[in-house]
């Protein structure tokens, strides 16, 4: 089985089964931001995994003839060696062609979706400072708008949005707790992490990983800002405010304080689990690293065994 096969099969079994494997993991609502970098290093692995394929499949009949054998040296016959793979020129084409798609999917559907975002966000910002007022106390801008809501909206000018519903319905301290909230994803750039699951998803769509991710993304990012907002304040205030904001009829924008798993989301501030051991925490960290490099690891494994060997003995 050549390299190429085996990324092939690693980006099958990783976007397919990925999902369970992490869909069932107990510590991720313990520990939000570990579990969104868990998500999107898989997801992106993935990727990777197809684009290396399609290098490694073109190796052998591409990139190490001719001239570079003479940069390369006595290693290339070897390192030629190990990236064979049956059925010569043809294959190498449609290993290039695999790797052009994925890298051209990418860079396409990243610039589309981000420019998209960037006009939506740049937009509704402009919009909401036309149709409300700065308020300094708040660090919000107010609009005048009877349901009771509370977002941000990222990009060029961060802006959060307070309606004069949610004045109303708010009282002091459930109102600086969404406030926290929403300042809590301008300053993690949650933004920029939904980005990335939902690019992910648009790239391969037909893996129950990279759907995954962009839901279970959004559900996290949430969680995230709960905790922040919360760490050093009590929890009951936001909770109950969740419930208020929840109950507004109009569509939550993407970054609402109660856009996802408002149930869960309460029942997690009210009764807090145990956080994940500083050990265990480690170990995870770890196993993020190994997911992000495994697929550039499986491409170079026959570069490693051909430098180990040297020099190929003379025939």
């Amino acid at each position: 089985m050549t390299i190429g096969a085996v990324l092939l099969a690693y980006a099958a079994s990783a976007g397919t089964l990925g999902s369970r494997v992490l869909g069932r993991a107990s510590w991720m609502s313990r520990a939000p931001l570990l579990a969104i970098a868990a998500y999107l290093t898989a997801a992106w692995s993935v990727v990777a995994a197809l684009g290396l394929a399609g290098l490694t499949l073109a190796v052998h009949a591409t990139a190490l003839g001719g001239g570079l054998s003479h940069l390369i040296g006595a290693c290339v016959l070897r390192l030629r060696a190990m990236y064979a793979s049956p059925g010569g020129a043809s294959v190498a084409a449609l290993g290039l062609t695999l790797t052009g798609a994925v890298l051209a999917r990418a860079v396409v559907t990243a610039t589309a979706y981000l420019r998209a975002v960037r006009r939506e966000a740049l937009r509704h910002a402009e919009t909401a400072r036309l149709v409300g007022r700065p308020e300094p106390g708040l660090g919000a801008t107010l609009v005048d708008y009877p349901q009771p809501a509370a977002y941000c909206v990222a990009g060029r000018h961060p802006t959060v949005i307070v309606t004069t519903g949610a004045l109303r319905a708010l009282d002091p301290e459930q109102l600086d707790a969404v406030l926290a909230h929403e300042r809590a994803h301008l300053a993690g750039h949650h933004h920029q992490l939904l980005a990335m699951a939902r690019i992910a998803r648009r790239v391969l769509p037909f893996l129950p990983l990279t759907r995954e991710a962009d839901t279970q993304v959004a559900r996290l990012i949430e969680q995230h800002a709960d905790d922040a907002a919360t760490c050093t304040r009590d929890p009951g205030p936001l909770a109950a405010a969740l419930v208020v904001l929840a109950s507004s009829a109009s569509p939550a924008p993407a970054l609402a304080a109660a856009a996802t798993d408002t149930v869960q989301r309460i029942r997690r501030l009210l009764t807090p689990a145990e956080p994940v051991g500083q050990i265990r925490r480690l170990l995870l960290r770890a196993t993020v690293a190994a997911i992000a490099v495994t697929p550039v690891l499986l491409a170079l494994i026959p570069a490693i065994m051909a430098l180990a060997l040297g020099r190929v003995p003379a025939a």
